[in-house]
């Protein structure tokens, strides 16, 4: 019979970029994950650092390449979506390649304050205030404009938000503004239109009557979110097609607004038969738009993206031991891991996500179909397919068994409720961070140590 490897190489292709095989133990990026578990132990949560860096710089050049093979006039701005991973080692990566910020919520503005203080960013910084705002996170945009934060533009997301901001702020320029337009939902969606944003028949009315004439503020920036993010389908490119139509029109009435907000990010790689066509797609969105502006004759805008998941997901895995193997009936085998999807890859029990799942070590045993249970008494912490199949396979040994998740680096950590309680008291994994040294050696770091039963009690008012 086939090992594991044959199997997965015949099933997928394999070797495959960031992993490979050598002496029947697999690399990440050419980090030993053995060698990690053995220093380390399981559960084990790692960020490998360069990886942010290298998608920001991947998707910056394939903008910049289309921008220039379609004579667009506009520019292009990468924005962090930060409520992607908040994490200081995340944010300070990637704000080393030139990049701006997206925010979601109230405390992201102190975070990006204290960066400031701290040297990492400058007051002329880009910041996308987006969602629906509570009245400390106006306040909070309100004092930072006021402290010489020249680029802050909160997006309306509905027509009250702009009153507090007509009451507070007082500068000697404008302060520049951005509407969120109301998307339309995918079709098998329970509803029609997202709950945030206004309304696009309304956004050039609401304008006319409460903006336009105020020499205070100046509408700059369209903002679209479309939830399924980039894909090449027909529901995007229509959606897409409906905005930019709708800027134009906005263009001409206002002619200050000259930047495109793409909300919806690119896809991340959660599977190994994952080809999404980069290109392809950017390409196609840097022409559309162009055509639809020159159809409309209007100056092609400056084009704003907010990667999330794209930026993040890929520098991150969470290493697991199969502690035990059941057989429960004639056709189910259970391997056991020390921890949990629910705790702690929230997204498979919440979404039905999928990741990258790979044994770490005993690629050349043959290969046996399994499922991997959680050990929290949840019935629904369980992972039991593959993205690109119905099963999951495992070398087939009664050898100790190391397994990961790759691709996790996106929501999970603050999904599980870092440094909180979790589903059965289970303990938050150990977390590394790894970065590269000038020789190209490695970095670690261990940014969190696994939780312990002391942490645990006092949350939980026992201490």
């Amino acid at each position: 019979m086939q090992s594991y490897q044959e199997f997965l190489d015949l099933s997928v292709g394999f070797p495959q970029d960031g992993f490979e095989v050598i002496d029947d133990e697999l690399y990440f990026h050419d980090l030993n994950l053995m060698e990690m578990i053995e220093t380390y132990g399981t559960p084990l949560r790692f960020t490998y650092l360069p990886i942010v860096s290298k998608k920001i710089q991947q998707a910056k050049i394939l903008f910049q390449t289309a921008i220039l093979k379609n004579d667009y006039r506009g520019s292009y701005k990468y924005c962090y979506c930060t409520k992607s991973s908040h994490f200081k080692h995340i944010v300070e990566e990637a704000l080393k390649n030139d990049i701006h910020l997206e925010t979601s919520s109230a405390f992201d503005m102190p975070m990006i304050d204290s960066l400031e203080r701290a040297g990492t960013v400058t007051k002329d910084i880009t910041v996308i205030c987006n969602g629906f705002k509570t009245y400390q996170y106006k306040q909070y945009i309100v004092d930072m404009i006021h402290d010489g934060y020249t680029n802050i533009i909160p997006v309306l997301d509905n027509k009250e938000e702009f009153n507090l901001y007509d009451d507070e702020i007082e500068l000697d320029e404008p302060c520049a503004l951005g509407i969120r337009i109301a998307s339309e939902e995918q079709p098998d969606s329970q509803f029609y239109t997202s709950r945030l944003g206004i309304r696009s028949e309304d956004v050039i009315d609401f304008y006319n009557s409460k903006i336009a004439a105020n020499p205070n503020f100046k509408v700059k920036l369209l903002h679209f979110f479309i939830n399924s993010g980039i894909s090449d389908t027909p529901y995007y490119w229509n959606e897409l097609e409906k905005y930019v139509t709708l800027y134009c029109k906005f263009k001409k009435v206002n002619p200050e607004l000259d930047t495109l907000d793409i909300g919806g990010g690119m896809p991340f790689k959660d599977s190994l038969e994952h080809n999404f066509d980069y290109e392809y797609m950017v390409n196609e969105i840097v022409n559309r738009i162009k055509q639809i502006c020159a159809h409309h004759e209007v100056m092609e805008p400056d084009i704003i993206t907010e990667f999330g998941k794209y930026t993040v997901a890929e520098a991150s895995g969470i290493l697991y031991k199969v502690l035990g193997r059941k057989q429960q009936n004639d056709r189910e085998k259970w391997f056991m891991i020390d921890g949990s999807f629910i705790t702690n890859l929230p997204d498979v029990w919440a979404l039905n996500q999928k990741y990258i799942l790979l044994p770490i070590n005993n690629w050349d045993f043959e290969y046996e179909k399994v499922n991997l249970g959680g050990i929290t008494c949840d019935g629904q912490d369980y992972y039991s397919q593959e993205a690109h199949m119905d099963s999951i396979f495992m070398p087939k040994t009664r050898k100790v068994q190391y397994l990961g998740f790759f691709h996790t680096g996106a929501y999970q950590d603050v999904l599980s409720g870092y440094g909180g309680i979790h589903h059965c008291l289970l303990p938050s994994p150990k977390h590394v961070l790894i970065r590269r040294n000038r020789d190209e050696t490695f970095n670690f770091e261990v940014f969190g140590e696994e939780q312990n039963s002391k942490q645990v009690m006092k949350l939980l008012g026992y201490q």
